[in-house]
């Protein structure tokens, strides 16, 4: 408002959870990390919607139309207020130029176009015959011969604006077809769907694959599972920002040039967001708590329009041929609009010239229970809340229908293949833990190099063991059994009396081994003797010798055996085994 830059219209926004079965606006951030919905909206102060965008745990689709409902009325409150501020403290905004203003000269270059192409357009946009490339070909040829004819008879015409005139035309004979004939350029109706296959499995040794084509999209997606340690750990900000510490599940979405035919590199925003979109749709459906590292990759291989949509049903396919269970199968479809003075027409499955053309590129992700994900792109002044019920209502539909074709290919998580990798949790006594290890961990360390399986810890005594497949963990898991065998020692009872030797005498104590097999065993000072000492020199013990102590079991923290000859002295003895004997026997 403190320039005088052209400005049509105020704009709010609000963030939208839901929450104990009540929708809340603007929710904390300890709200939202509990809320079945995260929902941004942004309206005018005539409740048109201008920008939606968020995720939602598979909702109801007449609650997420609630949501926005709520959203667009706060909005309006919030750009009313900026309006009047606005009017009180803001600056006189500069006129657009009216088509009056353009100049005779232009009005007069319209019609010229529009008389050399629209017959030609027509025709075009009728041929149902004709693909993505023909039909674009074709109508930049019509578009580079005309601007050919017209320079011959005036030089000086500036060619972008032949352009720009010429995808006017464009425009207003498409939209013609759909409100008239309700047909579209490749012969759809309004609510039709393109022609859906799709299939699973395609290469043994990926985790996952799946193919996803619907028309002239095609999208490969492929699973990798790895351990949890190799989860994304997140920056400190992300942290801060999104209250996770680290990401098990990864979506890497790629659209290469060749996808519409075109060369460059990948790696634009375009891609970042489209990934984004499909990851949060997705993860609505995944399991709480999963074994695996799981990274799905979507590479778009040709393209004509909603190819994140597409990457939602490649991704739900790919996802159930790796075995993860899903709550649910979820698939996406973009939903378009096309106005035409104050008539408007929703459009179900758009391709790219419809986005192109049109004026609302709606990605809507759901399951048969619920929304999942949702995304608009407006580019008119913005949507009523009518269209965006329409829109809604024929997503919901569409995707029924797309999910129905899924489930024909599969519909339940596969429950076996040879390359999967494998996950175990190995708990280690208290007492072998450092045999486990080895001196600085070098037995861990050398199994990781010998079989390929990943060991890390996972809480005080248990380690996850990761192995690429099930050979190398029966590998690993018999190299693990040898370290841990113990050569056959007599079991020790509770409460009995053995015959041990003193093998070191120390200040605290004395070391006494019970069996050559047991490492010796620290039997302390305050165990030695009824009366109290200081040291084991004043009761005259020396190395070699024998003596009877009471077992009292392992302790608990330690795993350490706990002796005791003092009890032997206070109380009557017990019947001796003398396992050194045995031994020799």
């Amino acid at each position: 408002f403190p320039y005088t830059t052209l400005f049509r219209s105020a704009v709010g926004a609000v963030r939208l959870g839901y929450l104990g079965g009540q929708l809340i606006v603007n929710p904390t951030r300890k709200q939202l990390s509990q809320s079945e919905l995260n929902l941004v909206v942004a309206g005018t102060t005539g409740g048109l919607a201008t920008m939606l965008e968020g995720d939602a745990k598979c909702l109801d689709h007449k609650t997420f139309l609630e949501a926005i409902k709520l959203g667009l009325t706060h909005c309006a409150t919030i750009a009313d207020s900026i309006e009047k501020m606005g009017k009180e403290m803001g600056k006189t905004k500069r006129k657009s130029p009216q088509e009056s203003e353009l100049g005779a000269e232009v009005r007069e270059l319209h019609d010229l176009v529009d008389t050399l192409c629209s017959g030609q357009l027509r025709m075009l946009y009728t041929d149902y015959s004709l693909d993505k490339l023909s039909r674009d070909g074709r109508m930049f040829t019509v578009r580079d011969n005309m601007i050919s004819q017209i320079r011959r008879i005036k030089p000086e015409t500036d060619g972008s604006l032949l352009s720009d005139i010429f995808s006017k035309i464009s425009t207003n004979i498409v939209r013609s077809l759909i409100f008239e004939e309700n047909l579209r350029v490749d012969g759809r109706s309004s609510t039709d769907l393109r022609p859906i296959s799709c299939d699973v499995n395609l290469h043994s040794p990926l985790h996952g694959s799946a193919l996803f084509q619907r028309g002239q999209t095609q999208v490969f997606c492929t699973v990798a599972l790895d351990s949890l340690h190799s989860a994304m750990k997140l920056d400190p900000m992300s942290v801060i920002t999104g209250g996770v510490k680290e990401k098990n599940f990864m979506l890497h979405y790629e659209f290469p040039g060749y996808a519409t035919g075109d060369l460059g590199k990948g790696g634009s925003r375009r891609e970042l967001g489209h990934g984004a979109l499909a990851e949060r749709a997705l993860r609505q459906v995944l399991p709480a708590g999963t074994q695996f590292t799981v990274r799905l990759t979507s590479e778009v291989l040709e393209s004509n329009g909603s190819s994140s949509m597409a990457s939602i049903c490649g991704g739900s396919l790919a996802l159930l041929d790796a075995g993860i269970p899903l709550s649910e199968m979820a698939s996406g479809v973009a939903m378009g609009l096309v106005t035409r003075g104050g008539e408007q027409r929703v459009l179900t499955d758009i391709m790219g010239m419809e986005d192109f053309l049109g004026d609302m590129d709606f990605k809507f992700a759901a399951t048969r229970s619920g929304v999942c994900a949702l995304q608009s792109d407006v580019k008119i002044r913005g949507i009523s809340l009518k269209v965006i019920e329409e829109a809604v209502e024929g997503g919901v539909e569409a995707n029924h229908k797309i999910l129905d074709i899924m489930a024909a290919c599969i519909h339940t998580p596969r429950e076996h293949k040879d390359c999967w990798p494998v996950s175990r949790r190995l708990e280690v006594p208290p007492h072998k833990r450092g045999k486990f290890l080895g001196p600085a961990g070098l037995n861990v360390k050398k199994i990781t190099q010998d079989t390929g399986v990943q060991i890390s810890a996972e809480s005080e005594g248990v380690w996850q063991l990761f192995a690429p497949n099930p050979e190398a963990m029966l590998e690993a898991e018999t190299t693990i059994e040898e370290i841990l065998a113990e050569e056959k020692v007599p079991e020790l009872q509770f409460g009995g009396i053995y015959t041990g030797k003193i093998t070191e005498i120390l200040d605290r104590g004395v070391m006494v081994q019970l069996h050559e097999q047991m490492s010796p065993v620290l039997l302390h000072n305050t165990q030695l003797s009824a009366r109290k000492i200081q040291h084991p020199s004043v009761l005259g013990l020396k190395v070699g010798e024998e003596l009877q102590v009471k077992y009292y079991g392992r302790d608990p923290a330690t795993g350490q055996m706990r002796l005791s000859r003092k009890a032997i002295q206070i109380s009557s003895a017990a019947a001796v085994k003398n396992l050194q004997d045995s031994a020799k026997r």
